[in-house]
């Protein structure tokens, strides 16, 4: 999937959010819409990005034919404000939202959307830039949901009652400080610990009675979840700060290693995307992306590049070439914005197009074109301003890969 010797397998990452503002609250089991009460009885997904941490649903059946409204609503929710995502455990949807500076936790039957119960405090909404309220999905483990909100608060709750089992605000108790945009990370339950992503290399609770086991230190945490890596016998804990990845001891905090990552505005946000040995990084504002191997406590970069450069939208890992349909990705054209009409493709069938910028709304650089197989395809494209029809040319995974061109290019090239 990653290799050594090439960035052209940036390319192989697809992005997926399951971000909400002003939540309207769909039924939703794995990420998915429900349109039938009998997949609630398929698997959990009780945390952010699911029971395997990758984003990566297990289930099956899934159908691609949807009627032209849409698939059938079963039910919705107004939450307020927010960009918690949801958790889905035992029939129940879990969430979070904000309104009129008060932040609510909310557990809805997953099959009727009926609130089973709610939990509130008073909590700012805090727009800087965006919306605000809430940004981390709650993490059920066994009996228990745990909270983290934008101000620190951290609530432990009894999944079916929503009684508070305990509750503390690690800001103020510590004095740890706050991202510019909030804490964001989701919690991690780990054995007999709650990880949050607080502090520079993150903080550790006691799951059962919310005490402080350990912690990093009083600078600002980055805005990516916790992740669980496992290399050999070492356990692990990923936690990104606003200036480097780092890996500790999940039962002592212990720094195991640390990979500069110095984004502008200390916006690390996306996850790291784990594939064996190999850690996949990304981060906006032009910071780039980079696949990491981890042999020990040593940390080797394989590459790196500008190809994807995630602001906040974490990756996922699959198959060998694919996009966010998990279809392969190609883009043609020009540095001029040049319209092309895209006439045949032999052996595959597109998908679809459209032009993609550089992040600012300026510097088009061609349209994306989607297939539905791997390997080698041609197509044939026509440039609609004079209907000049362009030979037919050869893409082929192993050669063009997704990329933003330094040069201008020729209407017969691909950007490579």
């Amino acid at each position: 999937m990653f290799t050594e010797n090439t960035a052209s397998d940036a390319h192989r990452l697809v992005v997926f959010t399951f971000s909400f503002a002003r939540i309207a609250l769909l039924a939703m089991l794995s990420g998915g819409i429900i349109t039938s009460p009998s997949l609630l009885t398929a698997n959990d997904w009780p945390r952010w990005r699911g029971t395997d941490f990758n984003g990566i649903s297990k289930e099956t059946g899934w159908s691609t034919s949807w009627p032209q409204e849409g698939p059938k609503q079963l039910w919705k929710a107004n939450v307020g404000t927010g960009f918690s995502s949801i958790a889905i455990s035992h029939g129940r949807a879990y969430t979070l939202g904000n309104i009129n500076d008060t932040e609510t936790i909310y557990c809805f039957d997953a099959n009727t959307g009926n609130v089973l119960w709610k939990h509130s405090y008073a909590c700012s909404t805090d727009p800087n830039l965006y919306e605000g309220g809430p940004n981390a999905t709650p993490t059920v483990a066994g009996e228990t949901v745990y909270t983290f909100s934008r101000k620190g608060h951290v609530f432990a709750l009894d999944a079916g009652s929503g009684n508070v089992i305990w509750s503390k605000n690690i800001h103020d108790e510590l004095g740890l400080k706050i991202p510019s945009w909030g804490f964001s990370g989701s919690p991690l339950a780990e054995g007999k610990l709650l990880i949050i992503n607080a502090g520079p290399a993150g903080t550790a609770l006691d799951k059962a009675t919310g005490k402080v086991v350990w912690s990093s230190g009083k600078e600002s945490a980055g805005y990516s979840s916790p992740l669980p890596f496992s290399n050999g016998p070492t356990r692990a804990a990923l936690l990104f700060s606003t200036k480097a990845l780092s890996a500790v001891d999940p039962e002592n905090g212990q720094l195991l290693w640390e990979h500069p990552w110095k984004t502008p505005w200390g916006v690390n946000a996306a996850d790291p995307v784990i594939v064996g040995d190999k850690i996949f990084i990304s981060s906006g504002y032009n910071q780039g992306c980079a696949l990491l191997r981890v042999v020990g406590n040593k940390v080797s970069v394989l590459w790196r590049n500008e190809n994807m450069r995630n602001h906040f939208n974490s990756s996922l890992a699959v198959g060998d070439s694919v996009d966010a349909s998990g279809l392969p990705r190609y883009q043609i054209g020009t540095t001029d914005a040049t319209n092309f009409n895209l006439e045949e493709c032999s052996g595959c069938g597109i998908q679809g197009w459209g032009w993609e910028d550089n992040g600012w709304g300026v510097g088009v650089t061609g349209p994306l074109v989607y297939f539905a197989t791997t390997g080698t395809h041609t197509i044939r494209i026509q440039v609609r301003e004079d209907g000049l029809a362009i030979d037919q040319i050869l893409l082929s995974p192993d050669k063009y890969k997704l990329q933003s061109p330094g040069f201008s290019k020729n209407d017969t090239t691909i950007l490579q």
